[in-house]
C-alpha cells in the first residue's frame, strides 16, 4: 500500500483563544482528504461486499436438465464445443465443487428455489402430471425475495414444482411464465386449461385431449397458466426460450430483473433445431448442448445490446447429473462417479460458471464447496432484500467466494446429500448408496472417500478411519433428526 502525504500548511486553521487546540472542523477536513485520496480498489476486500449489497444487480440463472459434469468444454468435454460457456468462464469464475440439492429434478429445483435442503420443504422425489402436489405456496422463493425489492421476474423453461395453478411460477413470485411445466418425456394432464388461441398439433382437438389416453413425450407448452401449444414442438424449444429471454431483457433493461431460464434439455427425449442437428461430434446429445451454448451466447450479447452487461450477474449450472442409462443419448459425469439418481458426486456435483463483470474476477476457479441452496441468501444480500422470517434457510451467503476475496472459505462446515451422505472438507461418507452403473455396483456401506485424492470415489477408506466414520455418521443422524422435527409440508391442491 502506498504512503499518503498531505500538506496541511495552507489549511485555514482557527484556534480556540485560550487552549490553542485545533477545532473539530480541521480534523474532519483531514479525514475527508485521506478518504478521498484512496482509490476504491485499496479498500479492504470485506468492504467490497458492503459496497455492492443493496445495489440490486440484474440476475440471470440458466439451468440445464440432466447435464453432466464433463459436458462443457471448460470442464473437460473432449467432443462437445461450448465456446460461449468457455468465454463466460474466461470472463468469470468456474466452481468445481458446486452441488445441487438432490439427484432428481423436482427435489433439486425445490432446494434451489427455497434455499433449503429438499427434505425440509418435503419435495424429495419427482412430480408427475397425475400428482396434485407441488412446492407449497407458503414457501418463499428466490423470485419472491427479489420481487419484494422491485425486481421484474420471469421463468422461461422447465418448472417441475407442480403443474396445477397453485404451484405454477406465477403463483410462486414470477410475473410471467413460458415453458413446459415438467419433464419432456411426460404427458399432459387432460384437465389443464387451454388458451383460446391454443395451437393444437398432430391432429389433436380439445375433445381428443379429454377422451384419449395421454401419449408419453407429448407435453404441453404453457404461458402463465394456460396451454398455448400441444403437443409442443420440442425441436424449436431452445430457440423459442432464447427469443423469449431476449425480449424480457430488452423490456426490462432499466431493471432490476431476475430471469430464471431452466432449459428443458438435455433431458431425454433429445431435440435440436435444424441449425444444430447433426453438427456435433458427440451426436444428438452434443447437438443439444451446443444449441444451449448458442443460447448462452445470444443472452450475453443481448445484455451488451441493452447496455446492462456490467449490471448483470449470470449463473450457469445443471439440476442434477446425467442419465447414464440412456447410453449415447445421456451425458458424462467424468471424472466423477455415477450420475443421476445417486448421491455419488456424479449425481449431485455439477458444472457451475458465474460471470459478473467488475465484481467477479475473471479467469478464476473456486474449489470450495458451494451449492444451489446458497443462491437465495446470496442474491438476497446483493439485492438488499430480507430473508424469509420464521423459517430455517439452509443456504449461506457465498459472495466472498464469488467475489474472490482472499482466503475466502466455504460457509459449509458440512454438506448433506439427501440424508444419505455427507461431505466435510475432503471427506465424504455414504451411509446408504445406490448405483446406476452396471459394472460398478454401489457395494456395502459405510463408504468413506478422500475427495482430494480420489475424486471418482473408488477407494473406500472406512476401515482405515473408523473414527471419521463414527463422527460423520453422527452428523448424518443429527441432520435427519433435525429435518424430521422441523420440515415443512408439501403443497396440496384441493
Amino acid at each position: 500500500m502506498g504512503i499518503l502525504v498531505i500538506d496541511l500548511t495552507n489549511l485555514p486553521v482557527t484556534r480556540e483563544p485560550e487552549t490553542h487546540t485545533m477545532k473539530p472542523l480541521v480534523t474532519f477536513l483531514v479525514l475527508l482528504c485521506c478518504l478521498a485520496a484512496f482509490p476504491a480498489a485499496a479498500l479492504p476486500a470485506a468492504n467490497a461486499a458492503e459496497k455492492l449489497a443493496g445495489s440490486r444487480p440484474n440476475v440471470i440463472l440458466i439451468m440445464t436438465d440432466d447435464q453432466g459434469y464433463q459436458d462443457v468444454g471448460c470442464f473437460g468435454s473432449p467432443l462437445i464445443k461450448t465456446p460461449n460457456l468457455d468465454r463466460m468462464a474466461d470472463e468469470g469464475m468456474r466452481f468445481t465443487d458446486f452441488y445441487v440439492g438432490a439427484p432428481v429434478c423436482s427435489a433439486s429445483r425445490a432446494a434451489l428455489m427455497t434455499g433449503c435442503y429438499c427434505a425440509r420443504v418435503s419435495v424429495t422425489g419427482v412430480l408427475f402430471p397425475r400428482n396434485n402436489t407441488g412446492l407449497n405456496p407458503d414457501e418463499v422463493t428466490i423470485a419472491e425475495v427479489l420481487g419484494a425489492r422491485g425486481y421484474a421476474t420471469a421463468c422461461i423453461g422447465k418448472w417441475h414444482l407442480g403443474h396445477l395453478p397453485p404451484f405454477l411460477p406465477t403463483a410462486q413470485g414470477f410475473d410471467s411464465y413460458f415453458g413446459i411445466p415438467y419433464s419432456n418425456d411426460m404427458t399432459i394432464d387432460p384437465n389443464m386449461r387451454l388458451a383460446e388461441d391454443v395451437v393444437l398439433r398432430e391432429g389433436m382437438t380439445p375433445e381428443r385431449i379429454k377422451s384419449e389416453k395421454p401419449r408419453g413425450g407429448w407435453v404441453p407448452l404453457v404461458r402463465n397458466e394456460e396451454v398455448v401449444e400441444y403437443p409442443c414442438d420440442q425441436s424449436t424449444l431452445t430457440k423459442r426460450y432464447t427469443e423469449e429471454a431476449v425480449r424480457f431483457i430488452q423490456a426490462n433493461r432499466n431493471g432490476p430483473f431476475f430471469l430464471y431460464l431452466p432449459h428443458t434439455m438435455p433431458h431425454v427425449p433429445l431435440f435440436a433445431s435444424d441449425k444444430f442437428r447433426g453438427k456435433s461430434a458427440r451426436g444428438l446429445y452434443g447437438d443439444v448442448i451446443e444449441e444451449i451454448d448458442w443460447s448462452v451466447g445470444r443472452i450475453l450479447a443481448a445484455l451488451k445490446e441493452a447496455g446492462v452487461d456490467e449490471k448483470t450477474l449470470v449463473i450457469f449450472t445443471s439440476d442434477n447429473g446425467p442419465w447414464l442409462s440412456k447410453g449415447k443419448h445421456g451425458g458424462c459425469a467424468l471424472p466423477l462417479r455415477d450420475g443421476k439418481f445417486t448421491t455419488y458426486d456424479g449425481g449431485m456435483r455439477l458444472p457451475c460458471i458465474m460471470r459478473f463483470p467488475g465484481e467477479i474476477p475473471a479467469g478464476r476457479t473456486c474449489s470450495e464447496v458451494a451449492a444451489t441452496i446458497d443462491l437465495l441468501p446470496t442474491l438476497a444480500a446483493l439485492a438488499g432484500a430480507e430473508l424469509p422470517e420464521g423459517r430455517t434457510i439452509d443456504g449461506k451467503d457465498i459472495w466472498p467466494l464469488m467475489s474472490g476475496q482472499p482466503g475466502a472459505k466455504s460457509p459449509h462446515a458440512v454438506y448433506f446429500y439427501r440424508g444419505n451422505a455427507v461431505r466435510e472438507g475432503k471427506w465424504k461418507l455414504h451411509v446408504r448408496a445406490n448405483s446406476t452403473v452396471k459394472d460398478q455396483p454401489a457395494g456395502p456401506c459405510p463408504q468413506l472417500y478422500d475427495l482430494s485424492a480420489d475424486i471418482g470415489e473408488t477407494a473406500n477408506l472406512a476401515e482405515k478411519h473408523a473414527e471419521i466414520v463414527e463422527r460423520l455418521t453422527k452428523l448424518i443422524e443429527e441432520h435427519r433428526r433435525e429435518i424430521a422435527e422441523n420440515k415443512r409440508p408439501i403443497g396440496r391442491a384441493e
